[in-house]
């Protein structure tokens, strides 16, 4: 399947917009580049144009980069995003709201086609979850890190959660990490058996054993292993439309 997509740079220095437009017009898979110095001009051509990708600074200015990531996850269908940045300090918050990626200035050919082709394996899945019934998806999943791949059956997953940018998939038969992100995995699995209960957290709705009333109209759910997990309020109705609460 040829993706093809619309890219946005947001960006306060202009010499690493067009730097960065530069080296993405050298990759086949992007077609419209728009750029944008602030954050509401970003917005402005978000709400106005299909973006599939956004690149964004984190540091614009007065503005800050993860008040825009925050919004955009308020729409229906947010462009996935990778900050491009000169500081490495916020690789962890990064992850933490579910980007896909982090790149270094200065920019290189080699570490943005990367970028890009993470982004486009994503598109690629999710055009097809969009077109496949509930039987087609997965009954495994492979876990990579440090060079080992796991196999791990799907219906042994009883959660995952995401803590300093690790995504750790909890199963029957122990705790596996990687540093795919929680969007990567709940991609991967049928949403009819597995829902995001909290912004780093997803379940397995057969595993959840208790809820309980918690903190502001919210709940903690115990698991069938005894885990403990929070619902956050803005996952609250979902949960209980799916257990008919």
């Amino acid at each position: 399947m040829n993706i093809l997509m619309n890219v946005l740079l947001v960006d306060d220095e202009p010499l690493s917009r067009n730097e960065l437009e530069y080296l993405l017009k050298q990759n086949s898979a992007i077609d419209q580049i728009y750029q944008a110095e602030g954050i509401g001009d970003g917005l402005q051509l978000l709400l106005k144009n299909q973006i599939e990708l956004l690149f964004l600074d984190i540091e614009l200015n007065e503005e800050n980069g993860f008040s825009l990531a925050k919004e955009l996850q308020q729409l229906a269908q947010p462009p996935l995003v990778i900050f491009a940045t000169a500081y490495d300090n916020y690789a962890v918050d990064a992850f933490n709201i579910n980007a896909i990626d982090y790149v270094l200035k200065p920019f290189e050919q080699k570490r943005i086609n990367q970028a890009v082709a993470k982004a486009t394996a994503l598109l690629a899945d999710k055009s097809t979850d969009q077109t496949v019934t509930t039987a087609a998806y997965p009954t495994v999943i492979t876990v990579t890190q440090e060079e080992k791949t796991t196999v791990l059956p799907v219906k042994e997953i009883i959660s995952a959660a995401v803590n300093n940018g690790v995504l750790t998939i909890t199963t029957a038969n122990g705790d596996f990490s990687t540093h795919e992100t929680l969007n990567w995995l709940k991609q991967r699995l049928d949403p009819q058996k597995f829902i995001q209960v909290h912004r780093s957290v997803l379940v397995n709705l057969n595993c959840i054993r208790e809820v309980q009333p918690w903190f502001n109209h919210t709940y903690q759910l115990t698991m069938t292993n005894q885990q403990k997990l929070p619902v956050g309020r803005s996952f609250v109705k979902e949960l209980r439309q799916q257990l008919q609460m």
